[in-house]
């Protein structure tokens, strides 16, 4: 006969029930776990840059940064205080010498010319009247010279009548003193105007000295002013391209400010940054390899090395060997490698991106075929192909030097 089931046994029942399922659900759930856990710690072969360690030469660098900018430049400065009223080119244009670029507003200028030159033609008639004016007193003193000499010959001729006729007994000693006083007193008088006449005539030389030299400075002035109002004429000083100009039409523009710039586009050099603390590693005449994209380099030399620092950088110059290849363009961004240092006979592995200078690293070397495992390397100083491998690693290793930071916490990893 039927009896009603209890509360706990109608429970157990209901247990029983859904056993299965939750069984079902636990397994689904462990194996995807599983499969997720195992997709994590693999990775497919094609997607790892492989490099084998040899030993071998590596030519030692430090590494900058870098930007193509024309081997000439040449930056054009308003020769005055001006405006400016017509352009005639605009950037980009091929400009030949003497072609004009813009033109400034030189009225002003013109004026300050014609002014100059009124005041040379001025002095020029100071100076004539100056000469005349010179002239005429140092006649008139040279003219009181010859009368006094006069006077002195006859005072002596008087002076020897007397004392003949002293010694004659019919003159008196009186007369003598009186002749001898006379004579000695013109003769000074005669010394006074000689040396006031050399005087006069030192005077009037100094005089047309300091005309002459004040004409001389207007004269310079004038040629100065010329010469500014000259390049006041906006041309292209050289054969080049227009990279920039200022094209602002009623613009002031001040005295040595930048209104155009011309550059030789068919010749390049790098200008280039790299950290001071590497200044003792880079000097004038050292080898440099200038990297374009990711697989085209350039070799060129350092040709010029700046003595200062300035914000925690060095800043250089790279003379290209070949300044005029069809792939340098102004502006490009380059990787630029100074070489320092030849190492012979090292253990190395090729240059990546996981490298950020000597140190250690923890790398993935291949265990197998299908197995990477996670090693401690000890890596020192590289170029921009190598690496020098200083401990971790032996002849023949086969490490990953692609990205695997997503295994940061994986000891081994398997690949597929």
């Amino acid at each position: 006969m039927d009896r009603e089931l209890t509360p706990k046994e109608r429970n157990s029942a209901r247990r029983r029930k859904y056993l299965p399922y939750i069984i079902g659900g636990t397994a689904l759930a462990a194996g995807l776990i599983t499969l997720l856990i195992a997709s994590r710690q693999s990775v497919d072969r094609e997607d790892l840059l492989i490099t084998t360690v040899d030993s071998g030469t590596i030519e030692t660098s430090v590494t900058g940064s870098g930007s193509i900018v024309p081997a000439f430049e040449e930056i054009i400065n308003s020769p005055i205080n001006s405006r400016i009223i017509e352009v005639y080119c605009k950037a980009g244009d091929s400009v030949d010498i003497g072609t004009p670029l813009l033109r400034l507003d030189l009225q002003s200028t013109e004026t300050e010319l014609n002014k100059l030159k009124d005041q040379i033609q001025m002095k020029n008639y100071e100076l004539e009247q100056q000469k005349v004016n010179n002239n005429t007193r140092v006649s008139d003193l040279a003219m009181q010279v010859k009368v006094k000499e006069m006077t002195v010959n006859r005072l002596e001729a008087e002076l020897r009548n007397e004392c003949y006729l002293d010694s004659l007994g019919s003159g008196t000693g009186d007369r003598v003193r009186q002749a001898k006083l006379a004579y000695s007193t013109g003769k000074l008088e005669l010394e006074q105007m000689r040396q006031q006449l050399a005087n006069e005539r030192k005077v009037t030389d100094a005089g047309l000295s300091v005309k002459n030299l004040d004409i001389n400075i207007a004269r310079k002035n004038l040629g100065e002013m010329s010469r500014t109002l000259d390049d006041a004429q906006i041309k292209a000083p050289r054969k080049a391209t227009l990279t920039f100009i200022n094209d602002q039409i009623g613009q002031k523009v001040s005295e040595g400010e930048k209104i155009a710039i011309i550059s030789d586009l068919s010749h390049f050099k790098v200008d280039g940054e790299i950290a001071d603390a590497y200044g003792d590693r880079i000097r004038v005449g050292s080898k440099a390899v200038v990297r374009i994209g990711r697989n085209e380099r350039m070799d060129g030399i350092v040709s010029n090395v700046t003595p200062l620092s300035r914000n925690g950088v060095i800043s250089f110059s790279v003379r290209l060997d070949d300044d005029a290849d069809r792939r340098l363009r102004s502006g490009l961004k380059t990787d630029v490698y100074i070489m320092c240092n030849v190492m012979e006979d090292v253990r190395r592995i090729k240059n990546g991106s996981f490298y950020t200078g000597p140190g250690s690293y923890e790398l993935f070397v291949f265990n197998g075929d299908d197995k990477l495992e996670r090693r401690s390397v000890r890596l020192g100083d590289s170029n921009f192909e190598f690496v020098e491998v200083v401990d971790g690693l032996n002849d023949g290793d086969r490490v990953v030097v692609s990205d695997m930071k997503r295994f940061i916490n994986a000891t081994s990893v398997k690949v597929k």
